[in-house]
């Protein structure tokens, strides 16, 4: 029986293992600014079960990434945190972890854009462009900060985009169309550092020649020759179009940044000129080659696969390829720019950029902590879940297209518990016991030929599920493997080995069944190991076999030579209680407030989070502030509150705030409060304020600010 399974898929396996691939792989750099947060960690998820599968083909992976860790958004925020930029990305780096050991992402190196082999290889691509003619320095009116005293960085510039005319749009790109633009194109611009108006002020900028010819002509050829998807190449075709105008089209693209800024300086600069950096979206991918050569610095290639190459011999070599996964939302940097980059600097080109949409939660809504609807991955290892539980669930929304996955509790819960426990996990949980308890675990090598015929429907399936990893149409191959499952549930069912073990006579054909029962639950989980990594191994252990690899899709257990025996079952996976769903979307409790006492305020009734969810209360920009004739306390406050009109509010702070002090500042307002006709005219909203209970013992009123970045519109929850 041991030929029962070496057919054509099991040469094609090993035929794979000798045309070994080489392949360096990266997902997209988190911005070294917060935490990890879900939609990474579907990316690495993606990334992780590709290159696990890749690995099982035999084929050599080397699987990098790191922190993007320059810009002025770090510069500011380490600022507000007291520390250096560089100590405020060391912590974020230090606390990553957690995160990809907690779900099982093996990355084989993680560094650091701010990196000395960053630092060097952005300047020498830097230094290649400006060879090859496609760097140009131009006097550029540029957006600064009147109240901050500093050029504003693309992202703390907002505005409506001048191509759709989205409110709120940062000042590189759209989040709502995906053009991309020049900060000073946006419709009534705003810092969002400080709320105020920027002024023009010119300086020199460093540029990236993209609308030359030679870019041009390249870009339109490498990004139609397969290594992107369908809607990709229909996107980049409009990047490309100018419309009857003359408007749109490959434009120059602005490299550097003005002083103070935290990145990478550009070199050779005329003596006497001030210092530039490069714009972070230069240095970022970057990093991908800097983290992959730390990788070989350190060994890592060696020790893995024996590869003594350098980093340099490496990456010259022509069947090396290069693989991106990416989110949607950084397409244009990484089909147009990245490429451009890598071509002119003489340098090899991406094999293919695999991007992906965005996680959303019951149907499409955005994520949100504060309304109960974030998945915060530490929060659900903190629960106790199993990683794997989303691993899986994960990739059963995943395809190769560039589509937002849906996470839904009860879609959740019932993949888990009906397919992978109720459908897979089972079949070992039925054979098993049987096989330990009558035969001291060993398998028979006498399969019936009903039982031969399934074990030869689920090998040669492996071809199919192979190819459906390879193209990432994740969804589909777990798909496939649950209806093998299935075709192994009825096999149970038709032979019911439960009833088997109670005739007499029956001994033969129950080993036989159980026997069968064992080998498809090895087949299953050699497929589904890319996705479920602990648990396979695992099952290896159970099995008593080495780590399986698709070349073992052509070879059955029962025809080794002298018979194998497994071990002891012990339950390999828990289902999911919906009540851990409940507890993962539970919105943050609102923080206890204690009142000082004496003189304190009492804390009002109890109310529900539905009695809360009435008050709308809204960001504000006070655009206008004067004094009320005729009255001692108010103030006539003129709103900002996103709506595209202003609104009047007066406010009994006048003892504690001069008019002039107030313009140009944020603060929160309730918005939904029903207008009040006044004497000095109608009040349509109410500003917050506070103010201790005992006025005379302790005065003063405080009109409330939110912390830098709140823009108008934004609601409070």
């Amino acid at each position: 029986m041991g030929r029962a399974g070496s057919d054509g898929i099991g040469l094609l396996a090993n035929q794979n293992r000798n045309m070994s691939r080489q392949l360096f792989v990266t997902t997209a750099l988190p911005y070294a600014n917060g935490h990890f947060h879900i939609g990474h960690i579907m990316e690495y998820i993606q990334a992780d079960i590709w290159v696990r599968f890749q690995r099982m083909q035999g084929h050599q992976v080397h699987f990098v990434g790191a922190d993007d860790a320059h810009g002025a958004p770090i510069m500011i925020a380490a600022e507000k945190a007291g520390k250096t930029p560089q100590q405020f990305v060391a912590d974020i780096a230090a606390g990553r972890k957690p995160y990809l050991e907690g779900f099982h992402i093996g990355f084989d190196h993680w560094s650091s854009t701010d990196s000395p082999d960053n630092h060097a290889l952005a300047q020498d691509i830097y230094r290649a462009l400006r060879d090859q003619g496609l760097i140009t320095v131009r006097t550029i009116d540029q957006f600064f900060d009147p109240e901050k005293s500093m050029f504003l960085p693309d992202r703390f510039i907002k505005g409506e985009c001048p191509k759709c005319g989205a409110k709120d749009q940062y000042g590189d790109s759209c989040e709502s169309c995906g053009a991309v633009y020049a900060p000073t194109d946006l419709k009534s611009p705003y810092s969002a550092l400080s709320g105020a108006t920027p002024i023009m002020k010119s300086s020199e900028h460093y540029f990236f020649k993209l609308s030359d010819p030679r870019c041009f002509e390249f870009l339109e050829n490498w990004t139609q020759d397969g290594k992107l998807q369908t809607e990709v190449v229909n996107k980049i075709k409009e990047w490309f179009t100018k419309d009857e105008n003359g408007v749109g089209g490959l434009s120059d693209w602005d490299i550097s940044r003005d002083a103070p800024y935290f990145g990478i300086e550009i070199p050779d600069l005329p003596e006497g000129s001030p210092r530039k950096y490069f714009y972070v979206w230069l240095d970022a991918p970057v990093g991908y080659l800097a983290s992959l050569k730390g990788y070989f610095e350190a060994g890592g290639p060696k020790a893995r696969y024996a590869d003594t190459r350098s980093f340099d011999e490496y990456m010259a070599d022509p069947a090396v390829e290069q693989i991106h996964f990416i989110g949607k939302d950084i397409t244009y940097f990484h089909t147009l720019f990245w490429p451009a980059m890598l071509k002119f600097s003489g340098r090899k080109l991406p094999n293919q950029v695999n991007v992906h949409g965005f996680l959303t939660v019951n149907n499409g809504e955005k994520m949100s902590k504060s309304r109960g609807t974030g998945l915060d991955p530490l929060k659900y290892l903190s629960l106790g879940m199993n990683a794997e539980w989303l691993r899986y669930y994960i990739a059963a929304k995943l395809n190769s297209r560039v589509e937002d996955v849906d996470f839904s509790r009860d879609d959740f819960v019932a993949r888990v518990n009906s397919d992978l426990v109720g459908k897979y996990i089972n079949i070992a949980s039925r054979a098993a016991g049987f096989l330990s308890k009558r035969f001291g675990g060993q398998l028979t090598s006498s399969l019936g030929s009903d039982g031969q015929a399934l074990l030869r429907t689920l090998q040669t399936g492996s071809a199919g599920v192979a190819e459906l990893y390879e193209q990432r149409e994740l969804g589909k191959v777990l798909r496939e493997i649950m209806l093998l499952a299935d075709r192994v549930n009825e096999y149970v069912d038709a032979n019911k080995p439960w009833e088997l073990a109670k005739q007499e006579g029956q001994d033969a054909r129950l080993q036989e069944v159980c026997t069968v029962c064992i080998e498809a639950f090895r087949l299953l989980s050699l497929y589904l190991k890319p996705v479920l990594p602990v648990l396979s191994a695992n099952v290896e252990a159970f099995l008593k076999i080495e780590p399986l690899t698709f070349a073992d899709s052509g070879q059955l257990l029962a025809g080794r030579e002298g018979g194998h025996s497994i071990g002891e079952y012990k339950h390999l996976m828990q289902r999911v209680d919906p009540k851990l769903l409940d507890a993962l979307f539970e919105a943050p409790a609102a923080p206890v407030v204690e009142v000082p006492s004496p003189g304190g305020e009492d804390i009002a009734p109890v109310i529900t989070i539905d009695d809360f969810a009435k008050i709308d209360l809204r960001i504000a920009l006070i655009v206008n502030a004067e004094h009320v004739e005729g009255s001692t306390k108010l103030l006539r406050l003129t709103l900002d509150v996103g709506e595209g009109r202003m609104r009047n509010v007066f406010s009994g702070i006048k003892d504690a705030y001069k008019p002039e002090d107030l313009i140009g500042k944020h603060t929160v307002m309730v918005a939904n409060l029903a207008p009040r006709k006044m004497k000095f005219g109608v009040s349509e909203g109410m500003v917050l304020a506070a103010s201790h209970a005992d006025e005379k013992a302790n005065p003063g009123i405080y009109v409330l600010e939110p912390v830098a970045g709140a823009k108008p519109g934004m609601r409070i929850h």
